[in-house]
């Protein structure tokens, strides 16, 4: 894949596109950012990516914003950063804003009711596709900590194993993992 090249016109202009037009918050954004990112424009890696939305999702706050603000700053520094939050969290602000003024309209409304139920299950089949795509590195990789991560991840998602419990091992498994390396080398 040629890597395009990065203007930060085209990045914040990117990040309000996918922004502006999804529903369902974080979960839902993270694919449209990665395949926007790393196969559209080549700005980044798959596990740069992949680095990102581990970060993101152990980092206090919006996800979205979380991802968009590691994703700027790797793609252009702290002017990048800016350009890809500011990006992000104009449409939502904008929404929010509109509905905000018409909510009684819009809490009795059945036609709106109906149409968030009709798009929860798209919601989650965005979810799952974004879920089956960060697994293909983690088969490749073959590295017994991704497998070991991904089970917790299973876990959280089918067994309701709390996510401290799951960020906390993986702090340690990290850890202990980097101190073997770190005297592996040093040896």
């Amino acid at each position: 894949m040629q890597r395009k090249p990065f203007s930060y016109r085209r990045l914040f202009f990117s990040m309000l596109s996918i922004s502006a037009f999804t529903f369902g918050g974080g979960f839902v954004i993270i694919p449209l950012m990665r395949k926007k990112f790393v196969e559209e424009l080549g700005w980044l890696e798959e596990n740069d990516m992949l680095d990102i939305i581990a970060m993101a999702q152990s980092s206090p706050g919006a996800v979205a914003l979380n991802v968009a603000s590691q994703l700027g700053y790797r793609a252009a520094g702290a002017r990048g950063m800016l350009c890809a939050v500011l990006g992000t969290m104009l449409p939502p602000f904008v929404w929010i804003s509109i509905i905000s003024t018409c909510y009684d309209a819009f809490r009795t409304s059945p036609v709106i009711d109906a149409f968030l139920r009709s798009m929860q299950p798209a919601v989650a089949a965005v979810i799952f596709s974004a879920a089956l795509s960060m697994f293909k590195p983690i088969r490749q990789s073959g590295k017994a900590s991704s497998w070991l991560l991904f089970a917790g991840g299973l876990a959280l998602a089918f067994a309701g194993v709390n996510v401290i419990w799951i960020l906390l091992f993986g702090a340690f498994f990290g850890a202990a993992t980097a101190l073997r390396e770190v005297k592996k080398h040093a040896a």
